[in-house]
C-alpha cells in the first residue's frame, strides 16, 4: 500500500488524500479539542503525518518514519533507558494526545517534544549507519517505514517549512492515532465511523 506522494524538496504543501484523517481533523475541529493551536496526525498503518492549521485548514502531507514495532504503548520507563537495553517489541511509537514543546538532543539539534519522559519526538530524518532511513523515506511504499526507536522521522525540509515554526517555536497538538484499538477508544470525540481507521488503513503484510 502506498504511503501517499512526497512532499517535493521545498516541502510544497499537497493535496490531501486520506478522507479518514480528514475526518478526524473535522472531529477535533468540533469539539475544540486543539483549543486554537495548530494540528498534525499521525497515522502509524499509512506512515504519514498530515498538518493543519488553527483553523482546521489543511496545510502538507508527508511519509514518516516510525517506531519498528506495532502497538500503541511504549514501557513506562522507555524514556531512561539507554537505546542499547530497548528490546524489538518496545520499539513503539506510542498513541495519543500530545502537546508539543521545542527541544535539544544530545548534539543539540533542534527536535520538538512530543513526551519529553518518555524521550518521543520529532525531527528530520537521520541517517543511522546501515539503516538507511533517508532511502527508506523515499520508497514509495510503507513496509520499511518502520525503523525508529519510537521518534518520528521525516524529511528536513517538511520539518523545516511545517513542523519547526509549528510545533516548535510555538505549542501545537499531535494526535498519534492508535494502530491496535479504536480510535474512538483513545479520543472519545471521533465518529464512529473512524474509530476502524487504523485497521481500515493497516497495509497488507
Amino acid at each position: 500500500m502506498a504511503a501517499g506522494p512526497a512532499p517535493d524538496a521545498t516541502g510544497a504543501p499537497l493535496p490531501p488524500s486520506d478522507a479518514a484523517v480528514q475526518s478526524f481533523a473535522a472531529d477535533v475541529m468540533r469539539a475544540n479539542d486543539a483549543a486554537g493551536m495548530p494540528f498534525a496526525v499521525l497515522d502509524k498503518p499509512t506512515a504519514t503525518v498530515t498538518v493543519f492549521d488553527a483553523n482546521g485548514q489543511f496545510l502538507a502531507r508527508t511519509p514518516v518514519l516510525v517506531g519498528e514495532a506495532v502497538g500503541d504503548v511504549a514501557p513506562p520507563d522507555i524514556g531512561t533507558r539507554p537505546l542499547s537495553r530497548v528490546k524489538l517489541h518496545e520499539k513503539v511509537t506510542s498513541a495519543g494526545r500530545y502537546v508539543t514543546e521545542s527541544g535539544r538532543n544530545h548534539k543539540g539539534e533542534d527536535i520538538v517534544w512530543l513526551d519529553y519522559g518518555q524521550a518521543l519526538s520529532m525531527h528530520r530524518v537521520r541517517n543511522v549507519k546501515n539503516e538507511g532511513r533517508p532511502k527508506r523515506l523515499a520508497t514509495p511504499t510503507v513496509d520499511d517505514n518502520r525503523i525508529s526507536f519510537g521518534c518520528v522521522n521525516m524529511p528536513p525540509s517538511f520539518y523545516e517549512r511545517y513542523i519547526d515554526p509549528l510545533f516548535g517555536k510555538q505549542k501545537g497538538v499531535v494526535y498519534v492515532l492508535p494502530e491496535t484499538k479504536p480510535v474512538a477508544s483513545m479520543f472519545p470525540f471521533a465518529h464512529a465511523e473512524g474509530t476502524a481507521l487504523a485497521g481500515a488503513l493497516a497495509p497488507a503484510r
